[in-house]
């Protein structure tokens, strides 16, 4: 019957039989990529601040320089290695692969947000490092003029600004994704590309739902590109502001020094 279809009826066929289907799977690709995106941050925002912590050959005694070179060299071979293979072959390797090489059993599930985590968190690492970097140097040599400890000069004075010039690619790897959970079918995750198999081998209607699985991921993906810009717009705060007399405000303090007296 659907073969004596024209094209837009075997669209409409499938909605209507389908179409709860690629709901789901479309909430599953969208959940997958918020909540490893989110992780993937944090795991980017540790390793970046690691590799950015500068080494005083004069202060820092031996054993703390060895073992932080050490834990750098670790951090830069994690990004390097997740960074220069493919998600599809990472999927594979910790699903099946840590099963049987050191008797790790990890759900799909776990395994999809362990996979996506750590390929997003490789990718940050070296967004953090490089917004770390653009700050001028200036910023931390003014904080340790004042007291703070390098630890307190990162959380109050670099990572804030850091964090606002990194905002764009925060918004580019959750797009990324969002695009990128399709290759989570290979270990039987449910997403929207999954369905998008299961109805094509079903019904062997390949190219129309292609079409409907094209039009809910671009839907998805502009839709976030506007939220996100949005964000940035509000981080951002007001185009003008109000510019503050110095002489009025030298004149209230007198003033009210003169009424407490």
């Amino acid at each position: 019957m659907i073969s004596e279809m024209n094209f837009f009826e075997r669209i409409i066929y499938i909605l209507q039989n389908y179409g709860i289907s690629y709901l789901k799977g479309a909430g599953t690709t969208l959940l997958i990529a918020l909540v490893s995106t989110a992780i993937g941050c944090v795991i980017g925002f540790a390793v970046g601040i690691v590799q950015t912590i500068p080494v005083d050959k004069k202060r820092d005694g031996i054993g703390k320089r060895f073992l932080l070179g050490l834990v750098k060299v670790i951090l830069k071979a994690y990004v390097e290695i997740f960074r220069g293979t493919p998600m599809i072959v990472q999927a594979v390797f910790i699903y099946f692969g840590l099963s049987q090489m050191c008797n790790i059993q990890l759900g799909m599930w776990q395994a999809a947000f362990l996979v996506v985590s750590i390929n997003t968190g490789a990718y940050m690492a070296e967004s953090v490092r490089g917004g770390i970097i653009s700050v001028d140097p200036g910023q931390m040599e003014g904080a340790k003029a004042i007291g703070m400890t390098h630890v307190q000069a990162m959380l109050k004075v670099i990572l804030p600004q850091a964090f606002r010039n990194i905002i764009p690619q925060i918004g580019n790897n959750f797009i990324i994704n969002i695009k990128d959970t399709s290759v989570l079918s290979v270990i039987s995750i449910v997403d929207l590309f999954f369905v998008h198999k299961s109805v094509a081998g079903a019904l062997y209607t390949y190219f129309e739902s292609a079409t409907i699985v094209m039009c809910i991921y671009l839907t998805m993906t502009l839709v976030s590109s506007r939220l996100l810009a949005l964000w940035e717009r509000k981080l951002d705060g007001d185009d003008n502001y109000e510019l503050v007399d110095v002489m009025d405000i030298g004149n209230q303090m007198r003033v009210s020094g003169r009424g407490r007296a």
